[in-house]
Formats: C-alpha cells, sequence, structure tokens
C-alpha cells in the first residue's frame, strides 16, 4: 500500500482544521476584543465609585422603566395583533408584513425623526394637540413611543410566526366543545406558545433597552427626563469618561444575560410549536 496518498489526506485535515481554527479565532477576537475592552478600561473600584452617581443611577432608572412599559405595551397590544393578523388572510396583509419588518432596516434616526415629524408640536397630529397644551416630543412618553417604535417588531414577527407554526387542530377541538375564542386564545394557544413568546419579549427588552438614534431624535438628550443609559454614554464621552465606560459594561452584562435567557428558552423549544 503507498503510504503517499494516505499520508496526503491526513496533510488535507490537518490543513482544513488549522483554516477553520483560524477563521473560528479570527472572528470571535474581532468580536469579543473590543468588548474586553471595556472591561479592561476601567477597574472594579472605579466602576463601582461610579455605579452610584445619580448620572448613572438616572439614566439606569429612566432606561429600565421606559423599557418595561414599552415592553408591557407591546405584549398587551401585539400578541392580540400577532394572533388575527396571522389567521387572517385580508387585501394588503403582504404591506403590513412588510410595515412591521421596516423599523428593523430603518436607520434609527430617520425612525426619531419620522416620529417627531407625526408628533412634534409642529407635526402632523403633534399640531393639534398642541392646541390643547399636550407635547408629546422630548418628554419621557417620546422615549416610550421611540422604544416601542423600534423594538416592537422583534416581537410583532416572533409572535406571528409561532402562531402560525401552531397546529390549528387544537383549537378546532376545544371549539368543538364548546370553548370560546377568547378561552382558546388563553388557556391553549397562549400556552403552547409561551416560551417563544418569552423569548420574543425578551429580545424586544433589550432593544429597548440600547435605543440611541430614534430616542435623541425624538424625545432629547434631558437628564432624568429623557436620558438613557445610550444617551448617556454619549454624553459621557464629552465629558466623565468613567460614567460612559460604567454604563457601557452595565449595558454589556445586561446585552449577554438577554442572549443568554434567549439561548436557553431556543434549548427548551422555544422556537418549535
Amino acid at each position: 500500500m503507498n503510504p503517499a496518498p494516505v499520508f496526503s489526506e491526513k496533510m488535507k485535515r490537518i490543513s482544513t482544521c488549522i483554516g477553520a481554527a483560524i477563521l473560528i479565532v479570527s472572528v470571535t477576537l474581532y468580536l469579543a476584543l473590543p468588548v474586553a475592552a471595556l472591561f479592561l478600561r476601567t477597574d472594579p473600584d472605579t466602576f463601582f465609585s461610579t455605579l452610584s452617581t445619580p448620572a448613572v443611577l438616572n439614566a439606569l432608572f429612566l432606561s429600565l422603566s421606559t423599557s418595561v412599559i414599552s415592553l408591557g405595551i407591546v405584549i398587551l397590544i401585539g400578541t392580540p395583533f400577532a394572533y388575527v393578523h396571522s389567521r387572517n388572510d385580508y387585501p394588503g396583509k403582504v404591506i403590513i408584513d412588510t410595515l412591521i419588518d421596516l423599523p428593523l432596516v430603518l436607520p434609527p434616526a430617520v425612525a426619531g425623526l419620522a416620529l417627531l415629524v407625526l408628533w412634534g408640536r409642529v407635526g402632523l397630529l403633534g399640531r393639534y394637540l398642541s392646541l390643547f397644551g399636550i407635547s408629546i416630543a422630548f418628554t419621557t412618553l417620546a422615549v416610550i413611543m421611540a422604544q416601542i417604535f423600534v423594538a416592537s417588531p422583534f416581537y410583532l414577527r416572533q409572535a406571528k410566526s409561532l402562531f402560525e407554526q401552531l397546529d390549528p387542530c387544537y383549537e378546532q377541538t376545544a371549539r368543538t366543545l364548546g370553548a370560546s375564542p377568547l378561552r382558546i386564545f388563553a388557556t391553549i394557544t397562549l400556552p403552547l406558545t409561551a416560551n417563544g413568546l418569552i423569548s420574543g419579549a425578551v429580545m424586544t427588552f433589550g432593544r429597548a433597552l440600547g435605543e440611541f438614534g430614534a430616542t435623541i431624535m425624538f424625545a432629547g438628550n434631558l437628564p432624568g427626563v429623557t436620558q438613557t443609559m445610550p444617551l448617556a454614554v454619549y454624553v459621557g464621552l464629552e465629558g466623565n469618561l468613567a460614567v460612559g465606560l460604567t454604563i457601557s459594561i452595565l449595558l454589556v452584562i445586561i446585552s449577554f444575560a438577554i442572549m443568554i435567557a434567549v439561548r436557553l428558552l431556543a434549548r427548551r423549544g422555544a422556537f418549535h410549536v
């Protein structure tokens, strides 16, 4: 037996493994090193001392509170909308699908400008609200509206996909037994898709928490009113770098926890009904 072909095959396998290892390491380092640099740029003492400053606490409280409110609104309105949308065919449905996905590819600054043109004091609708002394732009409400606009597609897409994948025989069986549509939805549809809906909600919360462009365009950057954590990072770069680094590290930790949660849900079958 000629050992040359065997040796050549082994060398090809080794070369392939080395190439794959270099590719994996290169991509991983490219993604991981910037994040690691944030942690290496500061020390624990500075991090924890800066963590208790008003600038960080105010931005943290505002981001968490508005993101929770935004998520609650998206779930309450988005869940029945996604169900009705997925269960019915109607003219223009493809346009509705496109509009749902549009914020995912729309530049955040454009989204913020669009909200401002609509709801600002001289906007298409905002001018009429101003007649009653109602102002939305550059308020905490504007932060919530911006978060909902850019983050809701994550939940709507997930919910719509789950409801479309759900075998209708479960609902049909319950319907033949006399269950009302609301009871079917609450006791059958939601429990069967719960894991997937939770994962979509987690992603929506993370996107709302990290929103920057639409917020600064529509809500401004007012400390304690509209200055969320990403905006505080931007301000920290111009003034107190320690504040910017501390908030950045907080966002990295929260984002990492969110992605871990989504993957754990996926492992439990979150995306399979």
